[in-house]
């Protein structure tokens, strides 16, 4: 019994190393071909028209229902201290912090981390990747990269988009509902953040960024098997990128807790 579980211990021991360093390997290569000519600066383009325009839609309305659902949960416990103004600032600090990094980090997780894992993996199996090596093209070059850049601009910018969403939401909700005058919720807002709330909540969408394309990239590139590998490759990256967004934002907040 013992035996056994430490063998399927030992498995998942070793799976994880593997795991862990080939996405540090991807990571390291992909850093090192960034400053490579030529940059193929019509494909990141493209690619960040399809994370930040075209998630424009969804963050919004996600962000839009959480800023008025966090007013509104938040104003049962504010009236019974009389303390209604207050919502206007744990509005801003919460989405600033940590509603509108994480929350847009998962829709983009979910809606283009699953794309680029599904292209990425039917471009392996119908062995196109191996094409481009034969054609002396670097995959991590010409796949890898654009998409990291195109990541790493647009979840900061689409991030700042969902903080400002979010406090329309609570505005809305504090304004129209709970009759709390517009000068005052603007300057509770305003008098409650600070340029450390903003550049905490960007540090981690960066961070947030890099784990999406890298691990999407990754499974993508593992993927085997045909339709059935692509689609068991789609899922295991959106699972993944969601369980490590969520931890590393989890240690980003007691690392600025802790530091500031």
């Amino acid at each position: 019994m013992l035996k056994d579980l430490a063998v399927i211990l030992g498995k998942r021991f070793i799976e994880f190393v593997r795991y862990a360093g080939g996405t540090s390997i991807l990571l390291g290569e992909t850093l090192f071909w960034i400053p490579v000519p030529p940059l193929r600066k019509r494909h990141i383009l493209e690619q960040m028209s399809k994370i930040g325009v075209d998630s424009l839609p969804i963050v919004s309305l996600i962000s839009l229902f959480t800023g008025m659902v966090l007013a509104l949960q938040s104003a049962y416990q504010m009236q019974k201290l009389s303390a209604e103004m207050y919502i206007a600032s744990l509005v801003a600090l919460s989405m600033t912090r940590e509603l509108g990094p994480v929350l847009t980090a998962l829709i983009v997780a979910g809606r283009i981390g699953a794309s680029i894992t599904a292209e990425v993996g039917t471009m392996k199996v119908t062995e196109q990747i191996d094409a481009l090596e034969t054609l002396a093209t670097n995959p991590v070059k010409y796949l890898v990269v654009p998409r990291f850049l195109a990541l790493v601009i647009m979840i900061p910018l689409l991030t700042l988009y969902a903080d400002a969403i979010g406090g329309l939401g609570g505005y809305l909700i504090g304004v129209y509902k709970l009759n709390i005058s517009h000068s005052m919720y603007m300057k509770m807002s305003w008098e409650a953040l600070t340029y450390k709330d903003i550049y905490t909540g960007l540090i981690k969408s960066t961070f947030f960024a890099v784990i999406i394309c890298i691990i999407a990239c990754f499974e993508g590139m593992k993927a085997e098997g045909g339709a059935e590998g692509v689609g068991k490759a789609t899922t295991s990256s959106v699972v993944t990128s969601f369980i490590l967004i969520i931890a590393s934002d989890c240690f980003f907040t007691a690392l600025f807790y802790f530091l500031t």
